[in-house]
């Protein structure tokens, strides 16, 4: 395979084969490319390299050219959508979300993406429901999803409560009952007077020993201390970003990625957080051989922090 086709499969591993392990990206990524002509991949890979260096009118153009080349292709659609959005032009963006996700209503990434066109209009994809197949189950849970990994937990709630009742339902509507919960506390405790370290809340005083097993690097014990404050807090992110580092450092990288992205779930305007256990995954994800997770988990670190 030459290096120009592994630069695709490496795009491609993020764009959509992001839920499956490094070699089953490679291998799903390799049978796509098969599919395609030469002038298709030649095409497609300097799109995928203008829109990178945020060159969209020219990424745009050479999508539009594999669409023309191959006007079935879901992939080129979702593209298009991404790239019509970094342009400035959600108007078309939608135009080819809703082709994508028409395609594969299933998916997660070509929803998403049409969520954030509609936001960026003042809308909600609830107001484009007859134009997409809004009645398939795995699209309105993955929209339950959505709207709760954006915070917006009344929305989420709106969509599980015309759900049937499933294991799924059961467990985002308890997450989100304990996202609320939280939400709550914390408004608790930024109200409530400064007190001396002896006077120190459970969950204060669990942070603080939290932190010093971290500065002191002893990730046997992190992991310990955190288990125990996730008996008693087991909506808080702090503590699941804590026994995902330890399980990380101590050389266990699988286990330490389930801790971090259920920290994910739980997190609420923490940006300090959040980059943090950015971090920690692309390490973890680094250190399990699967780059493109790594390199998705760089890209969502935001600056200043």
């Amino acid at each position: 395979m030459n290096v120009r086709v592994k630069y695709v499969i490496y795009f491609l591993g993020i764009i959509i084969f992001s839920q499956l392990n490094y070699a089953q990206e490679e291998e799903s990524a390799e049978v796509f490319l098969e599919d395609y002509t030469d002038e298709f991949q030649e095409a497609f890979f300097e799109a995928l390299k203008q829109k990178g260096i945020e060159n969209y009118d020219r990424a745009i153009n050479l999508f539009l050219e594999c669409k023309r080349l191959d006007s079935t292709s879901n992939v080129v659609d979702f593209e298009l959508a991404n790239s019509y959005l970094e342009n400035k032009q959600p108007a078309m963006a939608l135009q080819y979300s809703i082709d994508a996700l028409n395609s594969r209503p299933e998916n997660y990434w070509y929803l998403n993406i049409t969520v954030e066109i509609m936001e960026k209009q003042g809308n909600s994809v609830e107001s484009i429901k007859d134009q997409i197949a809004f009645d398939n189950d795995k699209l309105t849970e993955n929209l339950a999803v959505i709207y709760f990994r954006k915070k917006k937990f009344q929305e989420s709630l709106d969509i599980l409560k015309n759900m049937k009742d499933s294991d799924f339902k059961k467990s985002l509507s308890l997450k989100i009952k304990d996202s609320l919960d939280r939400i709550k506390s914390v408004d608790t405790i930024k109200q409530a007077p400064l007190v001396e370290n002896t006077d120190l809340t459970p969950l204060l005083k669990y942070k603080k020993e939290i932190g010093e097993l971290i500065g002191n690097k002893n990730y046997s014990s992190l992991v310990i201390k955190a288990e125990q404050a996730l008996e008693e807090f087991p909506s808080q992110p702090y503590f699941y970003y804590a026994k995902g580092m330890g399980l990380n450092r101590s050389g266990k990288q699988k286990e330490a990625t389930g801790e971090l992205e259920t920290a994910l779930d739980f997190l609420i305007d923490d940006n300090e957080l959040g980059n943090n256990i950015y971090k920690e995954l692309a390490n973890a994800y680094t250190s399990l051989g699967n780059s493109s997770k790594a390199n998705m988990y760089l890209s969502k670190i935001k600056s200043g922090s």
